[in-house]
C-alpha cells in the first residue's frame, strides 16, 4: 500500500513540476493528500472489477494497476501514451484493466459505473464497481440518477465519495445541506463513513464492502474524507482558503500515517527507504522514456473516431407476395431477433419491460427474454449513461429514450461520453450501444414532444444517426445498428409504426451509411428521409404525370453521410431539392446543399432548395401545425419550380 501511494504522490509531484515547465500541455487537476483514498478503495479489487473515475483521476487509475510510464507519455500528448496522445490528463482509461475512465465531466462517471456494474450483474460473475467522484458532484443530476438506479437493480457498486470538503472553489457547506449519510438513506442504499487519509481504514472498509457485493448486496455509499493539498487546477491561485489550512491538513499527511503504521508493524526505516528510492528511479525513468517520444502524426488524425463496420451488401427487397407487416412488428421483430441471437445484447428504458413500451413496441421480450429487457426510472443521463458503461464492458446494450426531445435531458452522455470515448481512449473503448427514439409532428404533440433533432445529433463526431422511411428498413437498419460497433441513434417516427409493407427475410441486414434511390428520375433529385421520403414519393407520383423524373433518395443514415449516392444522382438530374420535417435553418438539408455546391457545382443547372419547416418551435393547434409542417403538397410545389428553371 505505501509503495502504491509513493508511486502516486511522486508521479503528481512530477507532473506538477512539468506543467510549470509546459512540457505537459493541457489541464491537469491533481491529487496530491488524497492518496490513500484511491490505493486502499483499490486494495480488495481484482483485475475483472472496475472503476470510474473523475478529472481528478491520476491516483485512482495508478491504483488500479496502470503503469507509470504510458500513463506519463499520455499526459505529454505522446503517441505512445496510454490513450496515443488523445485523452490527456483527464481521460485516461484502459477498459482492458477494469479503468473506465477518468472523466473531464463532473459526476459523468457515475452512471457509466452503473452501466459497468449491470454488465457484471448480468454476468453473474461476481465482479463488483467502484465509483470515484467528489463531494461537488453529488450536486449533478447524473449523482442522483444514478445511484438511484443502482439501487433499484440492486447492482454491485461502491460510489466512493472523496470528500476534500472543497467543489472547486467552493467550500462544502456552501454548496450542501444534506449529508452523505442522509443522501444514502433517501436513496435505500449503504452508507459507510472513513478516515480517508488512512490506508489501513479504507481498505478495511473496502474489504468489507466489497465482499458483501460479492455475495450479492446491493449498492453501497462510501464517503472517504480526505484533503486535497494543491488547488482545483495546477495554476489556481487559491483565494478561497487560507495557507494555513492548508498547512494544518498536511499534519495528516497520508503517507506519514502509513509509515507509522509501517513502524509499528516492526518495518524497519531502511525498508522504507528503499520503497521511496525505488519509486523516485521509476518515475523518472518514464518521465526521461516519454520525453524521448514522438507526438502523434498529424496524417493520423482521423484515427479512432469510429471502429470499422461490418461490410455486407445491400440486401434484396421483400418478395412481392411476402406477408405484410408493419413498422412497429420491425421494432419488436429486430430486437427479439438479436437478444435470441447474441446473449450480450440487453434491452433497457422506460416501461420497455413490463408496460411493452408506451406504443406497444417491446410488448412480450420482457417475458420471453428475464432479466435482459429492463425497466428503468424516468433518468435519461442515467439510461444513456448506463448503454455507455455496460458498452465499454463488453455488453450491447439498446436503451430507449422514450422521445427525442428528450434527448436535451441526457444530451452529455451522447455528446461527451458515448461519441468521443473511443477517440479519448486511443481506439481502447469501443461503444457498441443503441440509443432508440422516436418523434413526429402532425398529432398535435407541441413544442416539446415533436422535435425532429437530426441535425444536433449529427454534428457530434463519433455519433451515427440512423433515421428508417419504411417497415422493411426498419428491420434492417435496427438490426445492423444493434451489431454494430459504434453508438448508433436509431429514430424512428411515430406516425409510421402503422405504416405496413412486405415483411423480409429474418437475416434481412440493410447496411449503414448507404443511401437508396428508391424512385428512378432523370429531371430533379430529391433527397429525403424518414417520413418526408413517403411524401416525397407521393409527390413524385403526381409530378409524373405532369412529365416531369424525381429521383428520390432516401439517406436513411443521416451520419455517415452517404455523399456518393447523392452526387451521383446530382449528376444525373442536375436539380436538387431536400426535404425534411425538422426547421430549415442550420439543418441537414443545409450540409446537402454544401456538399452540391461544393463538390457538386459543376452538374447544378439550378438553386439547391430546401422544403422544411420554418425556424419555429413545433405548434400545438392544429392550423399552425399543418402550416408549419412540409407535406406532399409543398414538396410538389418546389420540385415544379425547380424542374421550370
Amino acid at each position: 500500500m505505501y509503495r502504491r501511494m509513493c508511486r502516486i504522490r511522486r508521479f503528481e509531484e512530477r507532473a506538477a513540476e512539468l506543467y510549470k515547465a509546459t512540457e505537459i500541455p493541457g489541464f491537469l487537476h491533481l491529487s496530491i493528500g488524497q492518496e490513500a483514498c484511491a490505493v486502499g478503495a483499490c486494495w480488495p479489487l481484482g483485475e475483472r472489477d472496475g472503476i470510474t473515475s473523475t478529472h481528478r483521476g491520476h491516483g485512482h487509475v495508478l491504483a488500479k494497476g496502470l503503469d507509470t510510464a504510458s500513463m506519463m507519455a499520455e499526459l505529454m500528448g505522446k503517441e505512445a501514451g496510454t490513450c496515443h496522445g488523445r485523452g490527456g490528463s483527464m481521460h485516461i482509461a484502459d477498459p482492458g484493466q477494469g479503468i473506465y475512465g477518468a472523466n473531464g465531466i463532473v459526476g459523468a462517471g457515475l452512471p457509466i459505473a452503473a452501466g459497468v456494474a449491470t454488465a457484471a450483474k448480468l454476468r453473474a460473475a461476481g465482479d463488483v464497481v467502484v465509483a470515484f467522484f467528489g463531494d461537488g458532484a453529488v450536486a449533478q443530476g447524473m449523482f442522483h440518477e444514478a445511484v438511484n438506479l443502482a439501487a433499484v437493480w440492486d447492482l454491485p457498486v461502491v460510489f466512493l465519495c472523496e470528500n476534500n470538503h472543497y467543489s472547486e472553489f467552493s467550500p462544502e457547506a456552501d454548496q450542501h445541506r444534506a449529508s452523505m449519510s442522509a443522501r444514502a438513506a433517501g436513496y435505500g442504499i449503504g452508507y459507510a463513513h472513513v478516515d480517508g487519509n488512512d490506508v489501513l481504514a479504507v481498505a478495511g472498509v473496502m474489504t468489507d464492502v466489497v465482499e458483501g457485493l460479492r455475495a450479492g448486496g446491493g449498492p453501497v455509499l462510501v464517503e472517504a474524507e480526505t484533503y486535497r493539498w494543491h488547488g482545483h487546477y495546477e495554476g489556481d491561485p487559491e483565494r478561497y482558503r487560507s495557507a494555513e489550512e492548508v498547512t494544518a491538513a498536511k499534519e495528516r499527511d497520508p503517507l506519514v500515517i502509513a509509515r507509522r503504521h509501517l513502524t509499528a508493524a516492526g518495518v524497519e526505516g531502511g525498508r522504507i527507504s528503499a520503497v521511496e528510492e525505488e519509486t523516485e528511479k521509476e518515475i523518472e525513468a518514464a518521465v526521461e522514456w516519454a520525453r524521448g517520444l514522438p507526438e502523434p502524426d498529424p496524417a493520423d488524425l482521423y484515427d479512432f473516431v469510429s471502429a470499422p463496420r461490418p461490410v455486407f451488401e445491400e440486401p434484396a427487397p421483400p418478395a412481392a407476395d411476402a406477408e405484410i407487416f408493419r413498422t412497429m412488428d420491425a421494432v419488436r421483430l429486430a430486437l427479439q431477433h438479436e437478444l435470441s441471437a447474441d446473449p450480450d445484447v440487453f434491452v433497457a428504458g422506460i416501461d420497455v419491460g413490463a408496460g411493452g413500451n408506451v406504443f406497444g413496441l417491446t410488448r412480450g421480450l420482457a417475458d420471453e427474454f428475464p432479466g435482459r429487457v429492463r425497466d428503468t426510472p424516468i433518468s435519461e443521463s442515467a439510461i444513456v449513461g448506463s448503454a455507455v458503461g455496460a458498452a465499454m464492458a463488453g455488453m450491447k446494450p439498446v436503451v430507449e429514450v422514450m422521445y427525442m426531445d428528450f434527448i436535451g435531458v441526457c444530451l452529455d452522455m451522447l455528446l461527451n461520453q458515448a461519441a468521443k470515448l473511443r477517440f479519448m481512449t486511443g481506439g481502447r473503448a469501443t461503444l457498441p450501444l443503441v440509443v432508440r427514439t422516436q418523434f413526429g409532428a402532425g398529432r398535435s404533440s407541441g413544442s416539446q414532444h415533436s422535435q425532429s433533432l437530426e441535425a444536433l445529433l449529427a454534428h457530434i463526431p463519433g455519433l451515427t444517426v440512423v433515421m428508417p422511411s419504411n417497415p422493411a428498413d426498419t428491420y434492417g437498419l435496427l438490426r445492423a445498428a444493434i451489431q454494430d460497433p459504434n453508438p448508433v441513434v436509431f429514430v424512428e417516427n411515430r406516425l409510421q409504426y402503422g405504416l405496413k409493407g412486405p415483411r423480409p427475410a429474418a437475416d434481412h441486414l440493410v447496411p449503414l451509411g448507404k443511401a437508396k434511390v428508391v424512385r428512378e428520375g432523370d429531371d430533379i433529385t430529391l433527397v429525403t428521409w424518414s417520413r418526408m421520403v413517403q411524401e416525397g414519393l407521393a409527390a413524385a407520383d403526381v409530378l409524373a404525370g405532369e412529365g416531369i423524373g424525381v429521383e428520390v433518395v432516401d439517406l436513411r443514415t443521416i451520419s455517415p453521410l452517404d455523399r456518393e449516392t447523392v452526387l451521383a444522382s446530382l449528376a444525373k438530374t442536375n436539380r436538387l431539392v431536400v426535404a425534411h420535417e425538422a426547421v430549415r435553418d442550420f439543418g441537414v438539408g443545409a450540409e446537402l446543399a454544401a456538399l452540391a455546391v461544393d463538390e457538386g457545382f459543376w452538374h447544378l443547372d439550378a438553386p439547391v432548395t430546401r422544403v422544411a419547416a420554418p425556424p419555429v418551435p413545433a405548434p400545438y393547434a392544429p392550423s399552425l401545425e399543418q402550416a408549419w409542417l412540409p407535406s406532399r403538397d409543398t414538396i410538389a410545389d418546389t420540385l415544379r419550380r425547380i424542374a421550370a428553371v
